[in-house]
């Protein structure tokens, strides 16, 4: 199990640099990516949120679908735009509505370099976008207005606070 870096970690608004090395760390690391996504109950999980500077993220949907997305580049979105809630294992207990494209294509590489792309769409799409977003430093609050922003981070902080934290 790792531990998930929250709001205020720096790792969460730094560029995140590429995976040169497709070796067994990388391996064990994103094993361990998928245990601590399955135990904290989420749906995608992005390395700078376990504090690692590098260019990846896990999916794992209800649906069963499972997969990492190495050294991502999204290479395609939908002119169509759905809003759907959104939360944050790094912001737990906050949830806001996002607007984001129904559809993307990412061009990514496996676990072991191999370079695919996939057509996304509905809950996979929305997810793919969010995790991407880790890796260029960005949380879904940064895509609200400032004004729902800091609405949400006050919420974050008061949850946080009554929990100890």
């Amino acid at each position: 199990m790792l531990d998930i870096v929250t709001l205020g970690d720096e790792v969460l608004r730094e560029k995140c640099t590429p995976v040169t090395d497709f070796d067994d760390s990388l391996h064990i690391l994103l094993e361990a990516m998928f245990e601590t996504l399955d135990s904290a109950e989420g749906v995608g999980l992005a390395a700078p949120q376990v504090g690692v500077d590098k260019r990846f993220f896990i999916v794992s949907l209800p649906d069963g679908t499972r997969r990492e997305f190495v050294n991502p580049e999204i290479t395609g979105m939908s002119v169509e735009k759905n809003p759907y809630e959104e939360g944050c294992l790094s912001l737990p207990g906050v949830y806001h509505d996002v607007v984001r494209p129904s559809k993307v294509i990412i061009k990514a590489q496996d676990a072991n370099g191999t370079e695919f792309t996939l057509k996304a769409s509905g809950l996979l799409a929305r997810v793919i976008q969010h995790e991407y977003d880790h890796l260029d430093g960005k949380l879904f609050i940064d895509r609200l207005s400032e004004e729902e922003r800091k609405k949400v981070v006050r919420a974050y902080e008061k949850k946080n606070r009554k929990r100890g934290r």
